[in-house]
């Protein structure tokens, strides 16, 4: 679901929300918490789709509730981005649909990092702030999104042998190299240390990724056939 569509669904609930409260003259306490925790879902969902910065004032400001409200309905930053990431991310399936019959495991990869970084990079601001947030609080790791993961599984798994426990082991090593490469970290290393535009940073860890990639398939596809 695109953020149109979203918005377009969200103004409709908002619609039906104030028809019930015109015809009742009231609004139960579970409806106004329901439209509150709605607002700021949508509001967050606007803010990451802009590429702006993200902060719990900012999307606060941005429904019209105060920064203590929206604590009372999510804990913590990290929590609202996930459940405004929600349906602005695809399924792994969805992503790779454009490569969904390739037998290239190195051609796979390649557009599952491509689709990645620039989806990372249009979304940067909450991805950042997320990245932040469980720098300073590493209790909330568990709750980071990890979309590269499925990215990645699925970019492999259909097209790779591992018939044998060292093919297999091979390719869990791949995945953990990728795990490195296909991420929002090497991306803004890339951008905000090394100098490069957006473009070039994206450019140089697909090189990366299909580097790792065709080496480790040539040599799974030998541990397979001993």
């Amino acid at each position: 679901m695109n953020l149109d569509t979203l918005l377009v669904a969200t103004a409709k609930e908002n619609r039906v929300f104030e028809k019930k409260t015109a015809a009742t003259g009231r609004v139960s306490h579970a409806a106004q918490k329901q439209r509150t925790r709605t607002a700021l879902v949508t509001s967050c969902r606007t803010l990451i789709a802009s590429g702006a910065d993200i902060s719990m004032p900012a999307v606060a400001q941005a429904a019209g509730v105060s920064e203590a409200t929206a604590y009372r309905h999510f804990a913590d930053l990290v929590s609202l981005v996930n459940e405004a990431l929600r349906d602005l991310w695809p399924s792994p399936a969805e992503a790779l649909a454009p490569v969904a019959t390739s037998p290239d495991a190195v051609e796979r990869i390649d557009f599952a990092c491509e689709f990645l970084l620039h989806r990372v990079y249009s979304y940067q601001g909450s991805v950042r702030a997320v990245i932040g947030a469980t720098i300073t609080k590493p209790a909330l790791v568990p709750t980071r999104p990890g979309f590269r993961f499925g990215l990645i599984d699925l970019a492999l798994d259909p097209v790779t042998d591992t018939s044998t426990e060292a093919a297999a082991l091979r390719l869990a090593q791949l995945k953990e190299d990728l795990a490195a490469v296909v991420s929002a970290e090497a991306l803004f290393s890339l951008i905000d240390l090394c100098g490069l535009d957006a473009d070039r940073a994206i450019d140089s860890l697909r090189r990366t990724a299909r580097t790792i990639t065709e080496v480790a398939v040539d040599e799974i596809d030998r541990i397979s056939q001993r």
